[in-house]
């Protein structure tokens, strides 16, 4: 029998649903979803059959993370970077910690960004010093998602001696000389346990090294990127997704006691507020399908795609979000309306690099015939 991974997203998105609100108010791990995710087959769904996983691709890890993200923000992101890393090890990888992943055994995330060059992944501070059959890194990370519970970290840094600006590592968590530096009290994602991790005289096994030295830069921008700008764009068009049917939910709800008990929803203004949430999702979904169909196809404009729908997907989030308040109104700051979260871990995606800001510059550069680096 096939593997349904819609059947499968639903089922966490049932747990999700149930434990999103606590998630967010304690700042807690999502464990109850990310236990089902695992137990329902979602860590290897991209993972190669030949070690066990279900072999899927990108457009089905996007509709996983789509769904998630209309119930808890918090388990589409730790999935969304767990598929990134799950990416470069399936390429480059031992099987062994290739049939961990697809048996459900690690949970990967990426750890790229540093306190040193911010939300310029591409440009690691931290170095890896060749001694014998190791490498001994030393580094600030400023965020990992997952840190305190992703079994290993796919960890840029400068290269150990190759010409080329990066490598990429698998580091295990429990690594002597790696250090978590308290946890996230953020405004939104709040379970998604980002945290900065520093590495001191950290050693690991040449083995373990992702790629060759010096291909790092390569594998960023050729494997991780597109699936990463797709999955995190997933995330935002779920969140919309979820914001319309809440804010259509509370205007039907709402009733004027003085106005013979008519719905919020008859106001003609506030119809109009509703629909251009409504346009702008499907808009963001249309580009979002878009990239996926011209990676998949291999078109000619895949990569600006790639760029545009990072940056298209996180605005148009941030608008319907805002709108969604604006409709619901002073009762949009109260918890069981469900708007104000959405409205909280929509802002993420802005600012998580490539930032939209990075982005309009590389699409810029793009459209006037520059190189982006």
């Amino acid at each position: 029998m096939s593997y349904d991974h819609l059947a499968a997203a639903d089922a966490v998105a049932v747990l999700a649903r149930e434990h999103a609100a606590r998630v967010d108010a304690k700042a807690e791990f999502p464990k109850h979803s990310i236990d089902a995710a695992r137990e329902h087959g979602l860590f290897g769904l991209i993972s190669s059959a030949e070690v066990g996983g279900r072999g899927l691709g990108l457009r089905q890890a996007a509709e996983v993370i789509e769904r998630l993200a209309r119930e808890c923000g918090s388990t589409a992101m730790i999935m969304t970077m767990h598929y990134s890393g799950v990416a470069v090890v399936e390429k480059y990888g031992s099987a062994q910690t290739r049939r961990a992943i697809a048996s459900g055994q690690h949970l990967s995330t990426l750890a790229f960004s540093e306190s040193g060059s911010r939300s310029h992944f591409w440009a690691p501070l931290s170095t890896a010093r060749v001694e014998g059959a190791h490498a001994v890194l030393d580094a600030s990370k400023s965020w990992i998602t997952s840190a305190s519970h992703a079994d290993a970290y796919v960890w840029s840094s400068q290269t150990s001696g190759a010409q080329g600006p990066s490598s990429l590592w698998l580091v295990d968590r429990t690594t002597p000389g790696l250090s978590i530096d308290g946890g996230f009290d953020g405004i939104g994602l709040r379970g998604n346990d980002s945290a900065p991790v520093k590495a001191a005289g950290a050693r690991v096994p040449l083995e373990r090294r992702l790629g060759a030295d010096g291909e790092g830069f390569g594998i960023m921008m050729q494997t991780v990127l597109p699936l990463f700008s797709v999955l995190i764009s997933a995330g935002s068009v779920g969140m919309m997704e979820a914001a319309v049917a809440k804010t259509a939910e509370h205007a039907g709800g709402m009733k004027y006691a003085h106005l013979n008990n008519s719905p919020l929803s008859e106001l003609p203004t506030i119809r109009a507020y509703i629909a251009r949430m409504r346009i702008q999702t499907d808009m963001a979904r249309a580009l979002w399908l878009d990239t996926l169909a011209a990676l998949e196809a291999g078109r000619a404009d895949a990569m600006l795609r790639v760029l545009e729908v990072k940056a298209a997907t996180a605005e148009s989030a941030r608008e319907v979000l805002d709108t969604a308040m604006r409709v619901c109104g002073g009762q949009a700051f109260r918890k069981d309306v469900g708007v104000e979260r959405r409205f909280r871990d929509t802002r993420a995606a802005l600012i998580m690099a490539p930032t939209s800001d990075q982005l309009y510059d590389f699409i810029g550069k793009a459209a006037c015939g520059l190189p982006l680096f």
